[in-house]
């Protein structure tokens, strides 16, 4: 498939890495021009290219960005083609994204975003430390294959996120509808938890809507108070963390 990617963080990266790996053709992009894109992230064959490139002529979009930057990519999302599946992969930490004033814990983020970018969208790749997806992708049908929700409206969209998901090297799991993705959002015992296909229904079945938000916060207070910004945070210290009190 021809595949798009805007945000070259941690999880851009990865997803550039596996999915060019997987065969797929991949472009990815970010704001301050392709010549900062680093050239590990193009070592399997995806295509660093200018951010007003990136959304023509693919199949998928994938949108992997701070929630604070949505609106700034929604434009390139609106000009894509109404059959053009887009995917997306933000989370919402009210600490770090609180200039979203009319985003609160009462809203679905998905929903959000799905709003802002004015298509219909699916949600994957969220609910994974950026070490986890970047270092424990497994073969299919390994027993401790970890499993990555995916919540949707639209089937196509939804169908063409879990293959692709299947493709970086993970159990794509069906979490449902939109609205339900929350379960998925950081502060529920599926967030970060490195589950498996096994476990991850009765995790997304536990999620609490009313509890989420303070184990989020919880969570997050919790790294800022041991971390400073310049602290390398293990990635399975995170999900023991995330498991103890989500």
């Amino acid at each position: 498939m021809k595949i798009g990617i805007i945000g070259s963080g941690m999880i851009g990266t990865t997803l550039a890495q596996r999915l060019a790996k997987a065969g797929h053709e991949v472009k990815i992009a970010n704001s301050r021009g392709p010549e900062t894109i680093e050239l590990t992230t193009l070592s399997t064959g995806a295509r660093a290219v200018h951010v007003s490139d990136v959304a023509a002529d693919v199949e998928v979009l994938i949108t992997s960005v701070p929630l604070s930057r949505v609106p700034d990519v929604a434009p390139l999302v609106r000009e894509t083609p109404a059959e053009t599946v887009i995917i997306d992969t933000s989370n919402y930490y009210p600490v770090r994204d609180g200039a979203i004033s009319e985003l609160d814990d009462g809203q679905v983020e998905s929903l959000w975003v799905a709003e802002r970018l004015g298509r219909p969208i699916a949600k994957a790749w969220n609910a994974i430390t950026a070490q986890s997806f970047a270092d424990k992708a497994a073969a299919a049908g390994a027993a401790d294959r970890i499993a990555i929700p995916v919540a949707g409206d639209d089937d196509k969209a939804k169908k063409t996120a879990m293959a692709l998901v299947e493709d970086t090297g993970f159990d794509a799991f069906d979490a449902g509808a939109l609205a339900d993705s929350w379960r998925q959002q950081p502060g529920t015992p599926a967030y970060c938890t490195d589950l498996t296909t096994t476990e991850l229904p009765d995790a997304l079945a536990a999620a609490d809507a009313d509890r989420s938000p303070r184990r989020r916060d919880l969570v997050f207070a919790a790294l800022t108070e041991r971390f400073g910004p310049e602290d390398e945070v293990s990635g399975d210290w995170l999900v023991r963390l995330n498991r103890a009190v989500y």
